[in-house]
Order: C-alpha cells, then sequence, then structure tokens
C-alpha cells in the first residue's frame, strides 16, 4: 500500500473524529456557564485546526498551510496569556 493510500485510510477515521471534537467544543463555547470554560473551548477549536491543517499541508506538502497554523497555534497561546491576565488582575495592561 502506497502513502497516499494509507494517509487516505487515515484520514477517514480521523476527519470524523476532528468534527465530533470540534461539534463538542462550540457547543462548549457557545452554552459555557462561565468564561474559562469558553476560552477553554475556543482554544481548543483553534488548537485542532492549527493540527488539522499541519497534517494536510505535510498531505499537499504546503509551506503555506504550515505558516498559517503556526499562526493560527500562536494566535491561541496569545489569547490564552491573555485572557488569564485579565482574570488576574481585571486589567490588561503594559
Amino acid at each position: 500500500m502506497s502513502l497516499e493510500g494509507t494517509f487516505i485510510i487515515f484520514m477517514k477515521f480521523i476527519i470524523p473524529l476532528y468534527l465530533l471534537a470540534f461539534v463538542i467544543y462550540a457547543i462548549r463555547a457557545f452554552r459555557g456557564p462561565t468564561i474559562p470554560d469558553i476560552i477553554l473551548a475556543i482554544d481548543c477549536m483553534s488548537f485542532d485546526i492549527a493540527a488539522f491543517m499541519a497534517i494536510l499541508a505535510v498531505y499537499f506538502k504546503s509551506v503555506f498551510l504550515i505558516s498559517g497554523a503556526i499562526t493560527l497555534a500562536l494566535w491561541a497561546y496569545l489569547l490564552d496569556i491573555y485572557i488569564a491576565k485579565y482574570l488576574v488582575s481585571r486589567e490588561v495592561g503594559a
């Protein structure tokens, strides 16, 4: 079996799992009772999308998808730091 065939079989199992996780995270983001629940759900969605983009970048051999995945992961990390600082001190500043 070729590498592409193995990848297609692998993706048949991974895509439904990513979609299920994304739906669960979206429900938690819309119905989350507290701000940390909402932030965690958005954070998980961002990192799942970044990981999926990285997998697709390897398959398509695209540098642009990798740079987008890295940018998205860094944005999610920056969001975590921003919200954590706001929740601790109730103000965001230098």
